[in-house]
Formats: C-alpha cells, sequence, structure tokens
C-alpha cells in the first residue's frame, strides 16, 4: 500500500512539472494589463498570519486554519489520529501537504461538522489545500495539477416516490 501511494505522489508530482515546462515562455511585452489576463493570486493572511478557508465534500463543511508550525493537525479539538482512526482517511488529510512538499510545516486546526467520516475527511482535505493557496500562493499550481482545489460536488442520490431507495424497486409479484 505504500508503494502505490508513493507512486501516485510521484505521478501528481511528474504532472506538475510536465505542466511547469509545457507552459510557453514569453518574451519581453509592454507592461499593459489586458482584460483577459488570470487574476493575479495574493497572499490572503490575518494578522497573526494565520490563512482560513472552507473546504465543502459531500454534506460536511470543514472550516480551516492554518498557521506555520510543527505540523500539529486538530480536528474539532482531538489529534487528527483520533478523530480520523483509519490510516486512509488520515492519508486524505494529509495529501495536500505531501503534493505541496509542505509536509511537517504547518499547524492546522479545523472544525467539521456533516455528514460522515469519508465526507469530513474530504472537507478538511479541501480546506487545507485552500488555506495553502491563500498562505502561498505559487502552491496554486501543483495543488491545481492535484485536483485538490476542486470541490467534488457528488453527494447522495435523493429517494424517488414508489422506490424503495433512489433507484432500487419494490419486489415485483406477478399475481
Amino acid at each position: 500500500m505504500a508503494t502505490t501511494r508513493k507512486a501516485s505522489l510521484s505521478g501528481i508530482k511528474a504532472a506538475v512539472k510536465e505542466a511547469a515546462v509545457e507552459a510557453p515562455e514569453t518574451t519581453a511585452l509592454p507592461a499593459a494589463p489586458a482584460a483577459n489576463d488570470a487574476p493575479k493570486h495574493e497572499r490572503k493572511v490575518d494578522a497573526n498570519g494565520c490563512a482560513f478557508a472552507t473546504g465543502k465534500r459531500k454534506n460536511a463543511i470543514a472550516r480551516v486554519k492554518l498557521k506555520p508550525g510543527k505540523g500539529k493537525i486538530t480536528v474539532n479539538g482531538r489529534d487528527v489520529t483520533t478523530y480520523f482512526a483509519r490510516p486512509v482517511l488520515q492519508m486524505v488529510v494529509n495529501q495536500p501537504f505531501a503534493v505541496a512538499d509542505r509536509v511537517g510545516q504547518f499547524d492546522v486546526d479545523c472544525t467539521v461538522v456533516g455528514g460522515g467520516l469519508s465526507g469530513q475527511a474530504g472537507a478538511v482535505k479541501h480546506g487545507i489545500s485552500k488555506a495553502l493557496t491563500f498562505f502561498e500562493p505559487d502552491l496554486r499550481a501543483p495543488l491545481k495539477v492535484a485536483k485538490f482545489l476542486r470541490r467534488d460536488a457528488r453527494v447522495v442520490e435523493r429517494k424517488k416516490y414508489g422506490r424503495v431507495k433512489a433507484r432500487k424497486r419494490f419486489q415485483f409479484s406477478k399475481r
């Protein structure tokens, strides 16, 4: 399992390097702002040097506070290893730091409400990714290539009338 995780991270990092190489090099042009230029992302931190962001996944919403530190992650007042007991969920929460090569450099304090543990872990991951881009705008490229800044919009399909669940039907009776 560890080798597959390393392989996937190395694949993401390779894609980031390819995207950087494929970017066309511009020549010196006059500094006239064009109307269709992409917005310049600025650093968004408060007076204490903390970056705040909101992450969402399924029905879970995470409010994330990111500050420079030793890598301590707190979720709803508890350590990440006790709140997300499954190693897979802990890996999901730490993925943005691994892709950005910032493991152990930031302390995270987050509050999560709604959904289940899997959705909450995804919401924390989304919030950490956004907060990293607010803290260091240069990290936007690797996180965007890894698709961590995109909100995963998949939610549970609603139950329809005349059905047992969203699509399951009642048992057919011939007689």
